[in-house]
């Protein structure tokens, strides 16, 4: 009798190595010590001198992680955006209303733009101007991507909005929350007004 084929070995991964889990700790001594200071002070008010002290490493190895101090801010900002987004995207699930389940994905990210509105509004700008060969800008001009990408799905539900036309409008959305979010006139504005004049514009760019 011919023997039966083996099925193939799954071994478990491999733990983390010693200077994985060094530079991952690094890491997240790096985005603790960021996200304190720029919360408490503003990103054009700290130092990376500052950050690296408080993260207990040296200059030169908090450049390993991010060359300048905007790369840092997109790295600290990047991880709130993408816990947003999530859910924003789950609370759209349960929306039919193609308003309401926009604004569904949208409000969690503006909400977490605006715990610092002046981080806020430089992360945008970052997103927008920055190098895009650096990692943390990639990696935010995914986090836009995706969320135009979750705008467009909402907008096809219904099977009258053809998949370029959602996407279109997804990216005027985009848009929209950009400059709603960036303008002077906002700054002083408290985060629901920021977000009614976002979903007065969505509202109107909408199809009936």
């Amino acid at each position: 009798m011919p023997l039966s084929p083996r099925s193939p070995s799954t071994s478990p991964p491999k733990p983390p190595s010693r200077r994985e889990r060094n530079k991952q700790e690094k890491l997240e001594r790096i985005v603790a010590a960021a996200t304190e200071l720029f919360a408490e002070r503003g990103v054009d008010e700290v130092t990376t001198q500052e950050i690296a002290d408080k993260a207990d490493i040296g200059a030169g190895t908090l450049f390993l992680y991010a060359k300048t101090k905007s790369e840092l801010l997109l790295l600290v900002q990047n991880s709130t955006y993408a816990d947003a987004l999530v859910r924003g995207k789950q609370a759209a699930e349960e929306i039919t209303d193609p308003l309401e389940a926009v604004m569904a994905i949208v409000c969690p990210v503006a909400e977490c733009n605006r715990k610092h509105v002046d981080n806020g509004r430089t992360y945008l700008r970052e997103i927008v101007f920055g190098d895009p060969t650096e990692p943390h800008h990639r990696e935010a001009l995914g986090l836009s991507l995706q969320t135009e990408e979750a705008i467009a799905a909402v907008l096809q539900r219904d099977g009258s909005t053809t998949a370029q036309d959602a996407a279109e409008r997804a990216r005027i959305v985009s848009a929209i929350v950009f400059l709603t979010m960036t303008t002077p006139f906002n700054v002083a504005s408290p985060v629901d007004d920021v977000v009614q004049k976002i979903r007065d514009q969505v509202r109107v760019l909408l199809p009936d």
